[in-house]
């Protein structure tokens, strides 16, 4: 199907541009700060974020506007209507109690990970993490993980096209040395990945497969560094992630 011109209302276009200006990273935006970051002209985003407010979607305190509770519901509700948060959400709380640490299943949207199902045993990141979060692939183990299933030219396309600036001292910013990792990780089946998206935490992650033996989506547990070498933890940690991994091969 094709969309004519005047089947797409173009106001509406722009006030979910404007929504998804706001994030972990960005909670509080300015009028200014939104039009920077959309493209759009002050005029534009100002009615924009004013409408939100007065829909319910979005505080405003005279200069900065924040999501409301609200907006929950938009993703949400999508999320909900998605068979495998459902499916998965049972293994992962049995895996995270077994292993006592936290647990999660993400998919890849664009340049980021969007967690659908998580399970936590501590917070582990200085962030709270619930599904509908978003991180960076590039710099995530289950983005690599998500990224060694695509061909070599679609994730390299995804990792030049990301923000590579350094989120820790161990992040790699060369988009080479990340296909390299990435490389490896389609080699190995899993990945490691050593505070490179925050300092003092690890996280393992393993594909997620259907039937057909496709990658639907990444399974990964996060500890603390202190907890263990990285060693010890793929050797602690990835048969209890690959039984999971099979087990719901089965059911996928």
């Amino acid at each position: 199907m094709v969309n004519k011109s005047t089947d797409i209302i173009a106001s509406f276009a722009k006030g979910l541009r404007v929504l998804e200006c706001f994030g972990a990273d960005s909670p509080r935006l300015s009028i200014a700060d939104v039009a920077t970051r959309t493209g759009l002209d002050r005029a534009t985003a100002r009615r924009c974020l004013l409408t939100l407010h007065d829909s319910g979607y979005a505080e405003y305190d005279g200069k900065f506007f924040t999501l409301t509770p609200r907006t929950l519901k938009l993703g949400m509700g999508a999320l909900a209507s998605l068979p495998l948060p459902q499916i998965v959400q049972p293994w992962l709380d049995q895996l995270a109690e077994q292993i006592g640490q936290s647990c999660s299943v993400a998919v890849l949207d664009g340049t980021d990970i969007v967690y659908l199902a998580r399970a936590a045993q501590r917070r582990v990141m200085s962030i709270g993490l619930m599904p509908g979060s978003r991180l960076p692939a590039h710099c995530t183990s289950m983005g690599r993980v998500l990224l060694a299933a695509l061909p070599e030219d679609q994730a390299r396309a995804i990792v030049e096209a990301s923000d590579l600036s350094p989120r820790t001292a161990r992040s790699l910013t060369d988009p080479d040395d990340i296909m390299a990792r990435i490389a490896q990780t389609r080699r190995d089946g899993y990945t490691l990945n050593d505070q490179e998206i925050e300092t003092g935490l690890r996280g393992l992650a393993v594909p997620l497969f259907d039937g057909r033996g496709a990658t639907v989506a990444a399974l990964n547990t996060g500890m603390a560094a202190s907890l263990h070498s990285p060693e010890t933890m793929i050797r602690t940690y990835l048969p209890a992630l690959k039984k999971v991994q099979a087990g719901l091969r089965r059911v996928l």
